[in-house]
């Protein structure tokens, strides 16, 4: 992709200082861990579930860089949010950013988790030091997340640049909208470390007036149809789609979904265009090694594949749990978030055949407040048969993938979904619609059920499946134990990005790149 002469439109990033931190604290360089030829990748992401996490993504960035360290040196950069900071003590203080048109300076501070993963952080109170989550709050989204996820974007090509003098970036891992700026900010600066992004859901396009283009010190030249312009706004997004040296997302169905008209979200073009040059993989999420029903230490019963009795005991405790009766029937569960994407309204449908064949729902999630309404008036109108938690957390999801016979995960689109995989290691059948990652994850009457409508009578059809296979005991356990014994775990994945990175890095450096 071509890059604009950030020199010749007078503007250039700024001027990397390393000699004072702006609260007064004194710099100290950052520590090396590796000497080897290994690649250096900068993973950027706006959240990490070692400190905070709203889907996903936060998972993703959890295990995917400790998965990739078998073969890259690779640290990890994450905003300064109230939550990081104060999970992590003592944080050395390795660079002064300065600012940048309205992005204001920050400091960039360093730690490493108790795995030796190396984490940096932006350190700025005026940006970061919020209540909510990294986005926003219960008022909505922040009102200057141009100039955060700007700052974030900014400080990854800096690292890439050499704002720790003791470690850079030989490529920059980006994921979503609010890190896409990065390999545009390089290539205005003529700089030639390759980059990576990852689309993790390509409705979220951090789309922004366009005065924000000289908040953040883009050449008005950007602003086009070739640059970071969409349909009269500044995109992070397509910014990023349009510099990076290769673009992923996190699934192969969903790559080839987003490059049509109905699922490419307006931006089908350009990534058919990126597809076409060999430049749009999907490479499928994994899941981390903690799920795994033999050592969970949250589940009423430890168990494996075969152990149905262990199974069983964690569907009596999730019954307690939600104050349902006892039964021999079927325990349907949805663990989702609660919003018309996840097909909420077809599984409000599906529910009335669920219960008319004897069967119960848990519900555990929270969302948009007339779902949520909905479930609890469901739950009220059929007690002992329906428990509904508004809410989440972990270890509760996992006691109910745990106990649950079947997970309902009818989605309208879905990225790579990861919820389908902890049910399938936990032995709980999905019930998905065929699309993304679930297409991908899910074989229908073999790891699960899946259907190609997304509608009421596609749901409810396959629901009646899933009770017709619950009453064969052999042909519901032989299903159970193919889905557990599926690896879906994350080491394929970075396998998969190894190979991407060492075609990104081409020859960009030759000095230091080995095979993956």
């Amino acid at each position: 992709m071509p890059g604009l002469d950030h020199e010749a439109a007078g503007l250039a990033l700024p001027d990397l200082d390393r000699s004072s931190a702006s609260d007064g604290n004194e710099l100290v360089p950052g520590p090396t861990y590796r000497t080897s030829l290994a690649p250096r990748v900068l993973f950027a992401t706006p959240e990490m579930s070692d400190f905070v996490k709203t889907g996903g993504l936060g998972e993703v960035a959890g295990a995917l860089p400790r998965a990739l360290r078998r073969h890259h040196d690779v640290r990890v950069l994450i905003p300064g949010y109230r939550q990081v900071v104060e999970s992590c003590g003592d944080i050395a203080l390795v660079a002064h950013l300065p600012g940048f048109a309205d992005v204001p300076p920050c400091n960039l501070g360093f730690v490493e988790t108790a795995d030796g993963l190396g984490i940096y952080i932006l350190l700025s109170a005026e940006l970061y030091d919020r209540d909510g989550s990294p986005y926003g709050n219960a008022a909505g989204d922040f009102d200057d997340n141009d100039l955060r996820f700007g700052r974030l974007s900014l400080a990854a090509a800096e690292l890439a640049r050499g704002a720790d003098p003791a470690w850079s970036a030989d490529l920059l891992h980006l994921n979503d909208w609010q890190t896409a700026l990065a390999p545009a900010y390089l290539a205005w600066r003529g700089a030639r470390t390759p980059s990576v992004l990852t689309i993790h859901n390509l409705a979220y396009q951090g789309l922004f007036p366009h005065e924000t283009l000289h908040r953040l010190g883009l050449p008005e030249d950007a602003f086009r149809v070739d640059g970071v312009e969409f349909y009269g706004q500044l995109s992070f997004l397509k910014a990023g789609l349009f510099y990076a040296s290769q673009v992923t997302t996190v699934s192969e169905t969903y790559a080839r979904e987003i490059t049509t008209p109905e699922s490419g979200c307006g931006m089908d073009g350009l990534l058919r265009t990126r597809a076409a040059q060999g430049q749009l993989a999907g490479i499928l999420n994994g899941i981390d090694e903690s799920w795994d029903p033999r050592v969970d230490p949250h589940l009423a019963a430890r168990f494996e594949a075969g152990d149905w009795k262990g199974k069983a005991a964690n569907a009596e405790a999730v019954r307690q749990g939600f104050g349902l009766a006892v039964s021999r029937g079927p325990l349907f569960a949805i663990v989702s978030r609660l919003v018309h994407q996840k097909g909420i309204d077809l599984s409000l449908d599906a529910a009335r055949t669920i219960l008319s064949e004897g069967g119960q729902l848990v519900v555990m999630g929270q969302g948009e407040g007339h779902f949520e309404e909905a479930l609890r008036g469901l739950a009220e109108r059929n007690p002992g048969q329906v428990g509904v938690h508004i809410g989440f957390s972990e270890e509760n999801a996992r006691r109910v993938f745990a106990g649950s016979d079947f997970l309902l995960m009818p989605s309208r689109f879905e990225p790579c979904g990861l919820a389908q995989l902890y049910a399938q290691r936990f032995g709980s059948l999905p019930i998905v619609h065929r699309t993304g990652g679930l297409a991908d994850t899910v074989e229908d009457e073999v790891t699960g059920f899946s259907f190609a409508e997304a509608s009421a009578n596609g749901l409810t059809q396959a629901v009646r499946r899933a009770i017709d296979a619950f009453g064969r005991k052999k042909r519901l356990n032989a299903m159970r134990q193919t889905a557990m014994s599926r690896d879906r775990g994350w080491n394929g994945a970075a396998l998969d990005y190894c190979a991407l990175y060492t075609r990104a890095l081409g020859n960009s450096a030759p000095g230091r790149c080995q095979a993956a």
